[in-house]
């Protein structure tokens, strides 16, 4: 029997078989403050960012940009940047890109 004949199998990490029923949390209706725009330094991310950071200005001048970027995509985001960003915003919009 060569390679080709054997069943292929799929395997998942999450093991979501059952997916997990989740409800969005309520969004609010006006935004206000500081939003924070996180880069986790996959390549294009900045790009991405750079547009979000555009409209938010344009729809929302009196909304407060501030922009952080992870050390690496491949491990969460340090702690100390994590406290950083919950003293410092109300709102995170963080980019995945490539």
């Amino acid at each position: 029997m060569s390679p080709q004949d054997l069943p292929t199998t799929i395997l998942d990490p999450t093991d979501e078989r059952e997916p997990i029923k989740r409800t969005r949390t309520k969004r609010p209706e006006h935004i206000t403050g500081t939003v924070g725009l996180l880069d986790i330094s996959k390549p294009r991310g900045n790009k991405f960012l750079d547009q979000v950071e555009m409209l938010i200005s344009n729809q929302m001048p009196n909304v407060k940009i501030q922009r952080y970027m992870k050390p690496t995509f491949a491990k969460p985001a340090p702690y100390e940047l994590r406290r950083q960003i919950l003293n410092e915003c109300n709102f995170v919009i963080e980019a995945v890109a490539d």
